[in-house]
């Protein structure tokens, strides 16, 4: 809906509001990282990380979560223009004819180099190169950190960085780069390379996956090692960049082979278990020289195909059992694996509440991979074998957490409980999200075997790095008093060990999480910039949510406050104070809602929307929700809603949403448009007067029922008139920045 520049007082004020279209849509043009090489380092060591990816500009300062770690910019270094690569060809035909002395050679050299660049044809999201010179300290925490970039025009996405305790080497590339490179190493080490264009044999490893990739290199490491040696090679590919917008199946496929001195290949990976990331232990029957070697599962190559590789004779732990155990206790956890210092360990949760902790092992100084480990407040039990039929049920009582193992292929554990007419139940399995290979499946049956719930898999959102969501969930209501069977099974009829469980048996127990996205808010003072906050809820919970700040002494204004109940996601706004913020700072943002007579209190997650393999999108946690101040487009007064929330408009009728503006003159035209906005409402007309605007807003009956509630996003547009003289000349249009939610209901007539 357009508003005439007639009323000018009208517009003046309402741009004095908006005049941000710099800062408003600047989150287009802010630092997008593609990729960091390597990814990660040692402690106690300083060293260089290039950094690969578009809008690196003017970058202010490297943010690395957590404590221990700092990092400086060295350079910049971005593609050539037609202009220079003219000037360097021109330049390199000069050379040519003066003769071969050291200087021209070298000059020659670095021509060649940077044309060699361009010819690799860069995609755009890759063509930068930011070098960062990083110091981590000694006594810096181990594991994965994010590393995120500050422009002037906001914070970064992030990028895993991880911080490891072994010795480190990068891949050498030798001059001209060859299609395979080859590193000799000494162990224990990570590894850090990238599986790049390598010139490779175009007949043999055709490319695959479009345009965007080439046949990529094959990278191998040697050496030496002792016979006995019990191996663990433990690649990170998937881990660092988990998905990859315009590739299939959405990240880099590491795969990883074991040759001896003689080229025989001694093991293969190209997985472990579920995960992508290949893992291979190998027990080593000579002294001798061995190779290592990685690629592309399909030959591809691209500079975003990063990867770390620890090898050595590393503890590894493969499962753990139980999965979980109860708060406020300590719980003696059986351990599989390799160079193990024990088969058990002791998770003391005795100052735990409910959650999901990271476990790992340690020998010596070194320390494993970690495995997640649940913790809740219910009863538990452990599953006893010989139960794999209605006649040999185990009995339980609800509520109940079961702790068991599918411990053979085609095995079934069936659990026997005793139940009301209308009770609710619900089923729950915990193991794919905590790393059991398990692909569960749950059928609920009465006691003549008649089949009442079924399911294999549920999809939980909160998972988003979860491709395959295996873990089952019934929520059932017995029909009569009697006696129930629940039976559990892996769906591929698998089973050993590993193939762990938790099996939660109980009542509702209604509840949710919250994720907000994204996790970089780049905005300028006064700015008003929208949100997504998606609900997850749990065990039937359908209630209203209130949102607010955790820190109600920070000066910023949440709009649209809550996520009305049925609903899974909402858009919210945040506005910033009038007064700049001198630095980034972390928000926190928390949940409400009163379940069974009690105020449930739930902290958002930030987290980021990616896309993979063109299609899917997952909501991947950040460590932080991050606000960024931008210079540009600073708002010293700020539009607010008048009217009262939420705005009730009748199903098929109008309702009008006053809106306070402040006065100054800008566009001869305003034009307001619903952002995303549910089927059936529209902006119907606009009008103003001195002291602020009238938006009216339209219900479609047909499409936007009685009862339907939410929050409205409405963005703002200025459009200048054409320039004079010019006879095929177009209004100029703008964006000028977005108003704060404005919650609405449908309401009847």
């Amino acid at each position: 809906m357009i508003a005439n520049g007639s009323r000018w007082q009208w517009v003046w004020m309402l741009a004095a509001v908006l005049t941000v279209a710099p800062a408003a849509w600047a989150q287009q043009n802010v630092a997008h990282l593609a990729y960091v090489y390597p990814a990660g380092g040692r402690q106690g060591e300083t060293f260089q990380v290039k950094i690969g990816g578009q809008y690196l500009d003017n970058v202010s300062r490297a943010y690395v979560s957590g404590r221990g770690v700092q990092a400086t910019v060295v350079e910049l270094v971005k593609p050539l223009s037609q202009k220079e690569i003219n000037t360097l060809r021109e330049r390199q035909q000069e050379l040519q004819k003066q003769g071969k002395s050291p200087a021209i050679m070298a000059e020659l050299a670095e021509i060649r180099k940077k044309l060699a660049a361009v010819n690799r044809n860069l995609s755009p999201v890759l063509a930068e190169v930011l070098t960062l010179e990083v110091t981590v300290a000694p006594g810096a925490e181990l594991g994965p950190r994010q590393l995120r970039l500050l422009t002037p025009l906001g914070l970064s996405n992030p990028l895993v960085f991880c911080i490891g305790q072994l010795p480190e080497f990068c891949e050498i590339v030798p001059q001209g780069r060859a299609a395979e490179a080859e590193t000799t190493i000494t162990l224990p080490a990570v590894v850090n390379g990238r599986i790049i264009p390598g010139g490779g044999d175009l007949a043999r490893y055709p490319p695959r996956g479009g345009q965007q990739f080439l046949p990529g290199d094959v990278d191998r490491y040697w050496f030496e090692a002792r016979e006995g040696r019990q191996l663990v090679v433990a690649a990170q590919a998937r881990e660092l960049i988990p998905y990859l917008a315009d590739a299939v199946p959405g990240w880099f496929q590491a795969v990883v082979a074991l040759y001896d001195a003689e080229g025989k290949e001694l093991a293969y990976r190209d997985d472990y278990h579920f995960q992508p990331d290949p893992t291979l232990h190998y027990e080593i029957p000579k002294d001798g020289t061995y190779v290592i070697e990685i690629r592309d599962a399909i030959y591809r190559g691209r500079e975003d195909f990063v990867y770390r590789i620890a090898l050595g004779e590393l503890p590894f732990v493969t499962s753990i059992f139980p999965l979980g155990g109860p708060a406020g206790a300590a719980t003696t956890v059986e351990l599989k694996g390799w160079n193990l210092p024990a088969d058990t360990l002791t998770m003391n949760a005795k100052d735990k509440g409910p959650g999901i902790y990271p476990l790992s092992a340690s020998q010596g100084e070194l320390v494993s991979n970690r495995i997640p480990f649940a913790v809740d407040t219910l009863p538990e039990c452990r599953e006893r074998e010989g139960n794999d039929s209605p006649q040999e049920a185990q009995a339980v009582t609800l509520p109940i957490i079961i702790n068991g193992r599918i411990d053979r292929s085609g095995d079934w554990d069936v659990f026997r409980f005793e139940g009301r007419a209308g009770q609710e139940i619900v089923a729950e399995v915990q193991a794919r999200r905590l790393e059991s290979p398990l692909d569960s499946v749950l059928k609920l049956t009465d006691a003549a075997g008649r089949q009442l719930a079924f399911n294999d898999d549920h999809e939980d959102k909160g998972a988003g790095l979860k491709t395959h969501h295996a873990d089952s969930l019934i929520l059932a209501t017995l029909p009569a008093a009697g006696t129930y069977y629940l039976h559990m099974g892996d769906a591929q009829r698998r089973g050993g060990t590993e193939y762990a469980y938790r099996l939660r048996l109980s009542p509702p127990r209604p509840d949710f999480e919250l994720r907000v996205v994204p996790s970089a808010i780049n905005a300028g003072a006064g700015q008003t910039v929208p949100l997504t906050v998606y609900a997850l809820r749990k065990d039937g919970f359908s209630g209203d949510i209130t949102l607010a700040l955790k820190d109600a002494t920070r000066p910023l204004a949440l709009g649209g406050a809550w996520v009305p109940a049925g609903q899974d996601r909402v858009r919210v706004t945040l506005t910033l104070p009038p007064t700049p913020l001198s630095e980034p700072l972390s928000l926190a943002l928390e949940g409400r809602a009163t379940i069974q007579g009690r105020e449930i209190v739930r902290q958002a997650v930030p987290a980021d929307d990616m896309m993979q393999a063109f299609f899917y999108w997952h909501l991947v946690p950040a460590e932080a929700l991050n606000v960024a101040p931008l210079k540009r487009g600073v708002t010293r007064t700020q539009a607010a809603i008048l009217s009262e929330q939420p705005v009730k408009i009748p199903a098929g009728g109008t309702a009008r949403v006053r809106v306070g503006l402040p006065a100054n003159k800008f566009y001869d035209k305003i034009q307001f448009e619903l952002s995303d906005p549910p089927e059936g409402i529209t902006v119907r007309d606009v009008s103003s007067d001195a002291r602020g605007t009238d938006i009216t807003l339209h219900s479609d009956a047909a499409k936007a029922t009685v009862g339907l509630k939410g929050n409205l996003i409405v963005q703002a547009f200025g459009q200048r008139p054409p320039a004079a003289g010019k006879a095929k000349a177009v209004p100029s249009r703008a964006p000028l920045g977005t108003l704060p939610a404005i919650p609405f209901e449908v309401v009847a007539q």
